[in-house]
């Protein structure tokens, strides 16, 4: 399982994890054999032991849920409703929480600080932040579309990636266009009377935007032009009418007063002055008022034939949005499209010969991006197989060789290519390259793609010495290894916990090992155990002081030996001893700087 594809120089994570770095710790619960677990994990190397069914691997699926892994019902605990994960990040502020819950009727559900999310967007925050290696992952190392990402990561090689990419998707776009400028003649006719028939019937409306609510409203006010003319005449009546008693307009007459009073009054204190005038406007508004009354009611639409043309009309703009748009706006830009395509379609020859013109050049484009990101390949796919065969050597196997092919793909068939370097090749957005990591794990040995190796434990530390390798590119911050040492045995083991112990001076590492050699390089050592309560398997994870942790190691290489034999595992626990003190031996022979491990200073 793999939280995200590991791949390296990644882009640094984004939005509320953009400050987030090493894995904390992680709580579980109803998760298969664990019914609650609470593990606080260490900076740098992190190695989790225990015997075998335990739930080593279930940590780590415990882990990828709380990413964004894909959910499964399995994984709720027998006689448990929901399976709860929470991984909580380290962060400038406040620690970034993952969490997610899985239902025994397979719904899930995931949350970011707290907050309801997508498992995708879970996923996108956090699966930047760990990267989870497994025996899977090394088979992915086999597939050399893989191996060629590895290199361009390495070689720090996007932007000449992303130029072919822009190059190649020039060209494709111009090819299309060229396929859609081959018309058969029919077609060509048919698709040009279209266009111009599309374009005329919407020039010929003579829409305007708003128009078909305007009419509505028009009509509408059509429908009740008997209540709005009374309603036109009641106002004016009121206003500025004649009374039946012939005492003139109430409103008028009562503001003829109140402005005759207050003239009266400014006389004698002149704060009324600024009444007056209000009152003097008040009489000219409602004059105003009157006037656009009767105004209105005047322009009621009362002819039958007018009230034909405007339902005529709003039908027809009815008919154009039927066919053409949602509005009249959509309707009047599909008419320009229209227009704009009858200029295209009555040009296409000359349109097909610009583009037939532009072939040679984006096709010459393809082969000097392409020559650039090929030599750039050559030149650190050296570097990588010299810097790997050294991670490989203090992995045990001196006198190995590590190959790096860069080689160009021989066109096949009738596919289109380029020319570079006076060779014809295949080409694609990622280049004129096939990538293949060669090796040969014996002094004297031809060096073969790695799909070719048979031990999976040489498999194993190849991928190690590739991680170690990328490690100086790579953004993520905690790199988890479940099970890596598969295959590997106790001589190779060794240098396989001093390159995880190295690697984790850049980065947290979490390792899950059955191997004592391996975990008597951790910073931090975890043992995970399984015991009965109340007739139920449950898993118990604990951080191993000194003393514990050497009885762990002696159990490691000695077994029951070491808790039931007669002198007490004796000789495991000794050999556990020399095992920590070639270890910390090995440490001081290292710098101050490279002791520090990742995430601490």
């Amino acid at each position: 399982m793999t939280a995200k594809p590991p791949t390296a120089g990644a882009a640094p994570p984004v939005d509320g994890a953009a400050r987030a770095g090493r894995l904390l710790g992680l709580t579980v619960a109803d998760l298969a054999l664990i019914d609650r677990l609470d593990v606080s994990f260490g900076a740098g190397f992190n190695v989790i032991t225990g015997e075998t069914g335990a739930g080593k691997s279930l940590l780590i699926d415990a882990l990828g849920l709380a990413l964004g892994a894909r959910a499964d019902s399995g994984f709720v605990r027998h006689g448990a409703e929901v399976a709860r994960v929470t991984a909580r990040m380290e962060r400038a502020g406040a620690d970034l929480v993952c969490g997610r819950e899985v239902h025994l009727n397979g719904r899930s559900n995931a949350r970011l600080d707290g907050e309801p999310v997508s498992a995708a967007r879970l996923a996108e925050v956090a699966g930047p932040l760990v990267e989870i290696h497994g025996q899977h992952d090394q088979q992915q190392l086999l597939d050399e579309r893989r191996q060629r990402d590895l290199l361009d990561g390495f070689g720090g090689l996007e932007l000449q990636r992303a130029a072919v990419r822009l190059a190649v998707a020039a060209w494709r776009t111009n090819e299309a266009a060229l396929q859609e400028l081959a018309l058969e003649p029919r077609e060509f006719v048919r698709r040009l009377e279209l266009a111009e028939h599309e374009a005329a019937e919407i020039d010929a409306a003579r829409l305007h935007a708003g128009e078909a609510a305007e009419i509505r409203a028009r009509l509408g006010a059509a429908q009740h032009g008997e209540a709005i003319a009374e309603a036109a005449a009641a106002i004016q009546e009121v206003l500025v009418g004649d009374r039946t008693d012939g005492a003139g307009s109430v409103v008028r007459d009562g503001l003829g007063v109140a402005l005759r009073a207050a003239h009266e009054v400014a006389r004698f204190d002149g704060r009324f002055a600024g009444l007056a005038e209000r009152l003097a406007g008040l009489d000219a508004e409602v004059e105003d008022i009157a006037a656009e009354a009767r105004n209105l009611a005047e322009l009621l639409d009362h002819d039958p034939a007018a009230m034909a043309a405007l339902e005529e009309r709003l039908s027809l703009i009815f008919a154009l949005e039927r066919r053409y748009g949602d509005d009249e706006a959509a309707v009047l830009a599909h008419g320009q499209r229209m227009a704009a395509e009858t200029v295209r379609l009555r040009d296409l020859d000359g349109e097909r010969e610009r583009r037939l013109g532009d072939v040679a050049a984006l096709l010459d484009e393809v082969a000097r991006t392409a020559a650039i990101l090929s030599a750039a390949r050559t030149e650190a796919a050296d570097r990588l197989a010299q810097e790997v065969g050294q991670a490989l050597d203090a992995l045990g196997f001196a006198g190995s060789q590590f190959r790096v092919a860069v080689v160009r793909r021989p066109v096949e068939g009738t596919g289109t290519s380029v020319e570079v370097a006076g060779d014809a090749v295949h080409f694609d957005p990622s280049g004129i390259d096939d990538v293949i990591f060669r090796f040969a794990p014996n002094r004297g040995e031809p060096a073969r793609p790695l799909a070719r190796i048979a031990s999976g434990g040489e498999l194993s530390r190849v991928a190690l010495a590739i991680k170690e390798v990328l490690a100086a590119v790579d953004a993520t911050p905690t790199l988890v290894f479940d099970e890596i040492d598969t295959g590997i045995g106790g001589r190779s083991a060794d240098p396989v916990g001093r390159s995880l112990w190295t690697l984790a001076r850049r980065h947290q590492v979490l390792c899950v090992t059955h191997l004592p050699q391996i975990a008597a390089h951790a910073d931090a050592h975890f043992r995970i155990s399984k015991h009965e309560r109340d007739g139920r398997t449950v898993t118990h994870v604990e951080r191993l002081e000194p003393a514990a942790r050497l009885t762990e190691l002696a159990l490691m290489l000695g077994g029951e030996a070491v808790e039931h034999g007669p002198d007490g595992g004796a000789a495991a626990r000794a050999g556990a001893e020399q095992l920590l003190a070639q270890a910390a031996a090995w440490r001081a022979t290292l710098g101050t700087a490279s002791r520090q491990p990742a995430g601490v200073g």
